[in-house]
């Protein structure tokens, strides 16, 4: 349930009594005590343009959409919002913040030295850190030869197509990670998991390019809000 904002948030911080200041609050009674706007400001640290970092983190909820909707945006979504006393040093805090998120939930169901058995337990791992960008991110995760994850690299943000992931970035980050194994992954914004012909074109580069190093591309997850597809699942490997 959450909690209702009173009504001296209309007033200035310094008016407030101190123990509904909002850093003061959580270190009283805790974040559950705090509605989102309190815990956005505390983020914000300080208010700005004649702004409480209260006003501002409301009127920053209120723009974007809500908390959800603020989470699928990056630093540059979050500038766009155009409000007054929210500049990029706000604005890269925010964004971290959200990744941060994004990065417990999908460590939530991964444990150290884990060890990948299926398309499932990829998606869960990951689904959380890509299903709310608006852009696509192409990702490949090494694999040690047991399959345990070694570690996981960005190698493209935006359009994604043959020109622009190429066999050579993907490879080179397994070779320097010792991989015996890579599987690829990419979200697609638009909520439809299903790839295109790009998708498929890029994969069978990927593929043939393992081959011939002899580090195969055990799957291509694509995920798509709350749904993925498998390559290797629907046998298009």
């Amino acid at each position: 349930m959450r909690a209702k904002e009173p009504a001296f948030y209309k007033l200035p911080i310094t008016a407030w009594p101190e123990s509904d200041r909002p850093r003061e609050k959580l270190m009283q009674s805790g974040p559950l005590k705090l509605t989102e706007t309190e815990l956005l400001a505390i983020l914000l640290r300080s208010g700005a343009g004649g702004k409480s970092a209260v006003d501002i983190a409301r009127e920053m909820l209120q723009k974007s959409g809500g908390l959800n909707a603020l989470a699928q945006m990056d630093y540059h979504d979050i500038l766009d919002l155009k409000i007054r006393g929210l500049g990029p040093t706000k604005a890269v805090t925010v964004a971290a913040g959200l990744q941060l998120g994004r990065r417990l939930q999908a460590d939530s169901v991964a444990p150290p030295q884990m060890i990948i058995h299926n398309s499932d337990e990829v998606a869960k791992i990951y689904m959380p850190r890509l299903r709310d960008l608006r852009k696509e991110i192409f990702m490949v995760v090494l694999l040690a030869s047991n399959n345990k994850i070694i570690r996981d690299k960005v190698i493209s943000e935006g359009v994604l197509n043959a020109s622009v992931v190429t066999p050579r970035e993907v490879f080179r980050e397994a070779i320097l990670g010792l991989a015996a194994a890579v599987i690829l992954i990419h979200n697609h914004p638009s909520g439809n998991p299903e790839p295109s012909s790009e998708d498929l074109k890029l994969t069978r580069q990927m593929k043939e390019s393992g081959q011939t190093m002899n580090i195969p591309v055990l799957d291509h997850i694509i995920i798509a809000a709350d749904r993925y597809t498998s390559f290797a699942d629907k046998k298009l490997l």
